[in-house]
């Protein structure tokens, strides 16, 4: 595998960040998000990333977060179009500031499937994102508790994420294991971990976690069928 050269486009990209995340933390937490940002893109250059690909990742929430499809235009501009596009194929919603973004359960199920479909630069760019958000989610399950659903959106809880984690493992399996086994292996036993720790500190039993998240897969499958993929706030498709 070529060792990727990191240049100076990469040192603009962790500036660019550091500005844009400067007020953010992550959630429940008092831990700036320059953390995670900087710890997808580790994840990425450990898996044979590229610049590029090392830089989405540094940019990852940018357009999602801060100004939708505007922040994806100055992306472009800053970083070239390989990384907008990243960026973009990244993000479950592109909101203008201060906007609402659509429900949770809509956005998730047409991102996992458009997961199946997007080039692998995107997939292992979201990949690094979801490790390293499981990572956390199980350390914080290990001390929080249930509590730790608290921390997510109200209509995810519990049943929700854990339906999200083990959709996102499965398919990131079938398009990355080539590239990078040991990030897909590392995401499935993480995501199993997480699921370990509910039965262990939440007085449920494994049957009914997965009772649960069958729930969740059931409503994801019905608004598929019903509605389909839709279309991330688009201002072309109003």
């Amino acid at each position: 595998m070529p060792v990727t050269q990191l240049t100076a486009k990469y040192t603009r990209a962790l500036d660019y960040a550091r500005v844009l995340h400067a007020s953010d933390i992550r959630k429940g937490t008092e831990i700036p998000y320059l953390a995670h940002v900087i710890a997808v893109s580790s994840i990425v250059l450990e898996n044979g990333g590229s610049e590029d690909e090392a830089i989405a990742a540094l940019l990852h929430d940018a357009g999602e977060d801060h100004g939708g499809h505007a922040r994806i235009e100055a992306i472009r501009a800053e970083f070239g179009d390989i990384v907008a596009g990243i960026v973009e194929a990244c993000s479950d919603d592109l909101p203008a500031d201060r906007a609402v973004k659509r429900p949770w359960l809509e956005r998730k199920t047409e991102y996992i499937h458009r997961l199946g479909h997007e080039p692998e630069a995107m997939v292992l760019v979201s990949a690094a994102d979801k490790l390293h958000n499981a990572r956390a989610s199980l350390t914080d399950h290990r001390h929080l508790g249930a509590k730790l659903w608290d921390k997510f959106n109200k209509d995810a809880g519990r049943s929700g994420t854990l339906w999200y984690y083990r959709r996102l493992a499965a398919v990131i399996d079938t398009r990355l294991r080539h590239k990078a086994p040991m990030l897909v292996d590392e995401l499935h036993a993480t995501v199993q971990a997480i699921i370990v720790s509910v039965v262990e500190h939440e007085g449920v039993s494994a049957a009914e976690v997965g009772a649960e998240i069958g729930q969740v897969e059931r409503r994801s499958r019905e608004m598929s069928e019903v509605g389909g993929p839709t279309i991330r706030n688009d201002p072309s498709s109003h």
